[in-house]
C-alpha cells in the first residue's frame, strides 16, 4: 500500500500534475525501456516485450485530481475560487486545503452559522459564496501568495483503517498505483505501454493525445470508481460495493466497452477464483471515452477499484479490492494473445 499512499498524498489538480508525474517517473524508471513526457504532460512509458507477440497493449490511468482554482481576491485577503472537475458544493465548507506549489495551508470558509437567516440555514452554500482563507490581510498580499490560476488541493493524509484505506484523490491515484505495480512486474510477450494521463477530470484531454500517439491494439483503463453502498430510502442497487472485488464496466455515459475484453477479464477472474462485480451501467465516465474512438478505433475495457466518497476530501476503499485488481490485471495480461480480439 506504500505506493498508493505516496500517490494519494501527492498533489496534482488538473493541469498541474507535475508533483504526481515526478513521483511516478521515479517509481517506474528502473523498470521501463523508454519514457516520454508529451507536450500536454502525459507520461508514455514503454516496457518492451520478449518479442513472442506483435501485440501492443496500453494501460491507462489518469494522474489528475479534482480541486479548486483561484479566480479572484477580496479586499480582506480572502480567495475566491472555482471548482476544477466535479465537486459537490456541500462537501467544501470548513475543509482544510493546500494552496499553490508552496502548499500554503488554508481553510474554506463562509458566514458563521450564528449569523445565518432561515433561508440560508436551509440551503447549500454555493461555491461562489465560499472563500479560502490563507491568513492574508489584504488583496495585495493574497495576490502575491496565490495569483489567479493557482490550484488548490484538499489537505488529506492517507490512513490505514484495517480492511479499508482512506485518502484523497483515489480517483485516480488508485489506477496509477495499479499501473505502477504492473509495470514493475515481469516482462510479457508483447510491448506494454503505460499511459499516465492528465486532465481527465476536465474532459479526458490527455487520453485523447496518448491514445493517438500510442495507437495500441487494445487498451485497459484503470480507475477508481463510485461506491454508493450506504443505506438508501429506495431499494436500488449500488453502482459498486467495496469488498466485492474489482469492477468491470459494460457501459457508462460515453463508452460501451468491448465485450471480448470483458469476457477475457471475467474468464481470468474465474481461473483465479477471484470475485469481481459489474459496475451499474450508464454511470460516470473514464478515459475510455477518448481512447476507444482514437484513429480507426481501439478495443477498450475498464477495470476499477470501488471507492466511497469519491471526488471528496477523503475517499475510502477496500484494500483487498485494490490488491485483487493488481492480481487480475497481471494475470489477464499473462494470458493475452491475439485470439481474444477475433470476431
Amino acid at each position: 500500500m506504500k505506493i498508493l499512499k505516496q500517490l494519494s498524498e501527492s498533489i496534482g489538480v488538473s493541469g498541474a500534475e507535475v508533483e504526481v508525474r515526478d513521483l511516478i517517473l521515479k517509481l517506474i524508471k528502473p523498470h521501463i525501456d523508454d519514457i516520454k513526457t508529451d507536450t500536454i504532460g502525459n507520461i508514455i512509458a514503454t516496457r518492451k516485450g520478449t518479442g513472442e507477440s506483435k501485440l501492443k497493449v496500453m494501460l491507462d490511468a489518469h494522474m489528475d485530481e479534482v480541486g479548486l482554482m483561484v479566480i479572484g481576491h477580496d479586499s480582506n485577503g480572502m480567495l475566491r475560487v472555482a471548482a476544477i472537475g466535479g465537486i459537490d458544493d456541500r462537501i467544501l465548507l470548513g475543509k482544510r486545503v493546500l494552496v499553490g506549489p508552496k502548499k500554503l495551508p488554508g481553510v474554506i470558509g463562509a458566514k458563521p452559522i450564528h449569523l445565518l437567516d432561515n433561508d440560508e440555514f436551509e440551503s447549500v452554500v454555493k461555491i461562489d459564496a465560499l472563500r479560502v482563507d490563507i491568513g492574508a490581510e489584504s488583496k495585495k498580499s493574497a495576490e502575491k501568495k496565490a495569483p489567479l490560476g493557482t490550484r488548490i488541493a484538499f489537505d488529506t493524509r492517507y490512513a490505514d483503517l484495517g480492511k479499508m484505506a482512506r485518502g484523497k484523490a483515489f480517483d485516480d491515484r488508485v489506477g496509477c498505483a495499479v499501473l505502477v505495480h504492473v509495470l514493475q512486474s515481469e516482462r510479457l510477450p508483447f510491448d506494454l505501454i503505460g499511459a499516465f494521463t492528465v486532465q481527465e477530470e476536465v474532459g479526458v484531454r490527455g487520453a485523447k493525445i496518448a491514445a493517438y500517439t500510442v495507437n495500441p491494439d487494445l487498451a485497459v483503463v484503470l480507475e477508481g470508481t463510485i461506491a454508493d453502498d450506504l443505506p438508501k430510502e429506495d431499494d436500488v442497487s449500488p453502482v459498486t460495493k467495496p469488498g466485492k472485488g474489482p469492477a468491470l464496466s459494460i457501459m457508462d455515459r460515453s463508452t460501451i466497452y468491448d465485450a471480448r475484453l470483458n469476457r477475457w477479464l471475467t474468464e481470468t477472474a474465474e481461473l483465479l477464483n477471484l470475485s469481481i462485480q459489474i459496475k451499474q451501467p450508464g454511470i460516470g465516465g473514464t478515459d475510455g471515452s477518448a481512447i476507444h474512438l482514437s484513429r480507426e478505433g481501439i478495443p477498450t475495457v475498464a477495470v476499477s477499484v470501488p471507492c466511497r466518497y469519491i471526488h471528496s476530501p477523503a475517499a475510502m476503499l477496500n484494500k483487498r479490492d485494490y490488491q485483487n485488481t493488481i492480481k487480475l490485471v497481471r494475470a489477464a495480461l499473462e494470458r493475452l494473445d491475439g485470439s481474444i480480439l477475433r470476431r
